[in-house]
């Protein structure tokens, strides 16, 4: 059984364009209750409307009922088929619709949509529930776990098991009823509020807009960028201005190059305050609130703290391992940043500025450090990475490593007209998965990137039933003369959640609970970090960096100033990264928070560690989506602890060539085939014959030397 909670926080919200309809639909006209009739038996987005939701939850809930209640009623004895194998495959329905809504109401969202899973919400807080606390169902899984070391089943089977009776015990079903209803209401009211969470950080992102109307305000800019910002103006019906926002393809590089240092200081401060500005959209009191009741979890279900129930099922095991590997980088980060300051605050000085270097200043005195070191301008590569050929460089490597081929859909459904649909294929010329890919930022969609799906892979009466996966990302749309020109860090991006893709694709697994990426969140990041590497790597540039107006390939000069920086800010980058770990493991190692102040605790964590003020930790406690509206709540130390794999596991790539064959195929048959069949550590193992090495992470940061 898929956990319902899990696909409600963790999976993508996307709402589409569907247009609001009052009228309740007959359920024999309800497309999400029908078999799919589309091609690869895609969500049919084209006739499916805001209307059809929650009446379709509301069947696929009883229908799940009384799936589970067959089971229960069953009066043979429990065994694996008919207990655990058959919670497993109950739901389908209840998850393919969670699947199309909360992708919807991530990626395209809108107020119906958003008052819609304000109501479904709770249904599924209350019907997981009541699947877990049931103590008939409950003691059938038991009958089943305790007679393990009989069963003589598959190591995926024995997982199954495994991770079915645990989602039973965390939950609370070995708790009496008193403490079970307390429960019951904790999970309601956690996953309304984390739900409210981010509706009100999506409002904030986009109610802040920096308006310029005098040109020389624009000095420093790329030309691209000030194009952007002119196309927004006319959107907002501002002609002859310019609009900037708090969307990463227009904050960041405002940060990186505008010349006016009271406007990087206005939107640079519209950034870090979202969720903490006193109005409506003010995320204060949730969090805490968020955080008293996730204590109140926790020790309810035998932990000391939040973190050490979460971290009870992922590699790091519990809160001491994880602050000893982020204390480990944290040290040598943070000399590093120091002296990057130094460097910032010198060329200042030679300048004849009388100010000291601020976090607004940052990556705009950066960005000239590095011109002035290693003559290298990061915003020369953009004209090398037009979107459509960082595409194909993505597909290049996929096809190199895995043998995959990519062939544009036309004839699919899709959820708004920005999407592209691909055929995806193996080697062999057999359909592997459909891959939907959702560039552009827009107000609707959430901030940031990810990969989801609309349909696991798993088997189903010995048919393998392939996946429909998802990639969102908030690239910078093409204006009237340009096309989508990346920077490096967004091409970084697309790899990264393209890695994510490859997870879910080629997962060949039997259950749907354990295939693709439903693995331990310090495990998740691996298959996405460990395909960033390709992206710079230079036999890969030269097929996919072409210059958008000449073709001209990427010339051997640029690359090498691009390698020879590669340390360049990598104090900033861990420092910011780290600081944002340490934060989130201390919120959730609190054991009472009542009292909590979140501005002086924020401020408190942050100067126990000695972070200087001239950098911000990336994500503060208002806006941190990740741990507060997402899967990662003691979990975000994960892209650390996953750079120690990704690193360690490209040297097996780089010892026997990055394109080595057996390589990539051991890579593909224990890591990306294999989802949450085994203990990660294991996998691991198996493919790279040995436990991993710190020393590849502090190496390709800088850190050693």
């Amino acid at each position: 059984m898929k956990n319902l909670l899990y696909i409600l926080l963790i999976m993508s919200v996307i709402t589409t364009a569907f247009k609001p309809d009052k009228d309740t639909p007959k359920t024999t006209s309800n497309p999400l209750l029908t078999s799919y009739n589309t091609p690869f038996g895609v969500p049919p987005f084209d006739k499916i409307k805001t209307k059809y939701f929650l009446p379709a939850f509301k069947t696929a809930i009883k229908k799940h009922n009384k799936e589970i209640e067959v089971i229960i009623k069953n009066p043979s004895k429990p065994t694996f088929a008919n207990t655990v194998e058959a919670m497993e495959n109950s739901g389908i329905l209840l998850g393919n619709i969670s699947s199309v809504f909360f992708n919807i109401n991530s990626a395209n969202t809108n107020d119906t949509i958003q008052k819609i899973a304000q109501e479904v919400t709770p249904l599924l807080s209350k019907h997981e529930d009541d699947i877990l606390f049931n103590a008939s169902l409950y003691r059938k899984v038991k009958a089943v776990y305790d007679q393990k070391k009989s069963l003589k089943l598959t190591p995926e089977q024995s997982k199954l098991l495994d991770e079915t009776y645990k989602s039973f015990i965390r939950n609370g079903a070995a708790l009496d009823t008193a403490k079970q209803n307390r429960l019951r209401k904790i999970n309601e009211d956690l996953s309304m509020l984390m739900l409210k969470f981010g509706e009100n950080l999506l409002a904030e992102t986009n109610s802040f807009k920096l308006v310029i109307d005098k040109k020389e305000d624009l000095a420093g800019l790329p030309q691209g960028i000030i194009d952007a910002a002119a196309e927004v103006a006319k959107k907002e019906k501002l002609d002859g201005k310019w609009v900037f926002t708090l969307h990463n393809p227009s904050v960041m590089p405002f940060l990186q190059y505008a010349d006016n240092r009271s406007l990087r200081e206005k939107i640079f401060n519209g950034y870090i305050n979202r969720g903490n500005n006193n109005n409506t959209n003010d995320n204060k009191v949730l969090i805490k609130k968020i955080i008293v009741l996730r204590i109140e979890k926790a020790n309810m279900l035998g932990f000391d703290t939040y973190a050490n129930y979460v971290l009870d099922r992922t590699m790091a095991k519990n809160q001491d391992n994880v602050y000893k590997l982020l204390n480990q980088i944290w040290a040598p980060a943070l000399k590093m940043a120091k002296n990057e300051a130094s460097d910032m605050q010198s060329l200042i000085n030679r300048e004849g500025g009388n100010f000291k270097l601020a976090a607004w200043d940052w990556r705009y005195y950066a960005e000239k450090v590095r011109k002035e070191k290693y003559a290298f301008d990061d915003e020369a590569l953009r004209s090398y990475f037009k979107l459509e050929n960082v595409r194909q460089g993505v597909f290049y490597t996929a096809n190199k490593l895995y043998g995959l081929t990519f062939t544009e859909l036309k004839n699919v459904p899709k959820y708004h007209p920005d999407v592209m649909v691909y055929d995806v294929k193996n080697a062999n010329g057999v359909h592997l998965a459909v891959l939907y890919m959702d560039f552009f930022a827009r107000n609707s969609k959430r901030g940031g990137a990810w990969m989801t799906s609309f349909r696991e892979q798993y088997r189903q009466a010995g048919k393998n039933i392939p996946p429909v996966i998802s990639i969102v990302c908030n690239f910078p749309k093409p204006t009237a003369d340009k096309p989508s020109l990346l920077n490096l860090d967004e091409v970084t991006t697309l790899f990264h959640e393209f890695g994510h893709s490859l997870h879910g694709m080629l997962s060949k697994c039997t259950y749907r609970s354990l295939s693709g990426t439903s693995v331990p969140r310090d495990f998740v990041e691996l298959p996405s970090q460990v395909n960033e590497n390709w992206a710079t790597e230079p036999e890969v540039l030269k097929i996919y960096a072409k210059h958008y107006q000449t073709g001209e390939i990427i010339p051997q000069a640029l690359l090498d100033k691009m390698k020879n920086s590669q340390y360049f800010n990598q104090g900033f980058a861990t420092v910011e990264l780290t600081a944002a770990s340490l934060l989130d493991m201390d919120y959730h190692t609190l054991k009472d928070a009542a009292n909590l102040d979140l501005l002086t605790f924020e401020k408190q964590s942050l100067d126990k560690i000695g972070l200087i003020p001239e950098i911000v930790s990336r994500y503060r406690t208002t806006y941190f989506n990740h741990i507060f509206n997402g899967g990662y709540s003691a979990g975000y130390y994960s892209y650390l602890w996953a750079e120690v794999l990704d690193a360690d596991a490209f040297e097996a790539f780089k010892e026997h060539g990055i394109f080595d064959p057996e390589t990539a195929r051991s890579f593909r048959q224990n890591v990306l085939e294999k989802g949450g069949t085994e203990d990660p550590m294991v996998l691991y193992k198996r493919f790279r014959g040995a436990d991993p090495s710190i020393m590849p992470l502090l190496k390709r940061r800088g850190l050693m030397q």
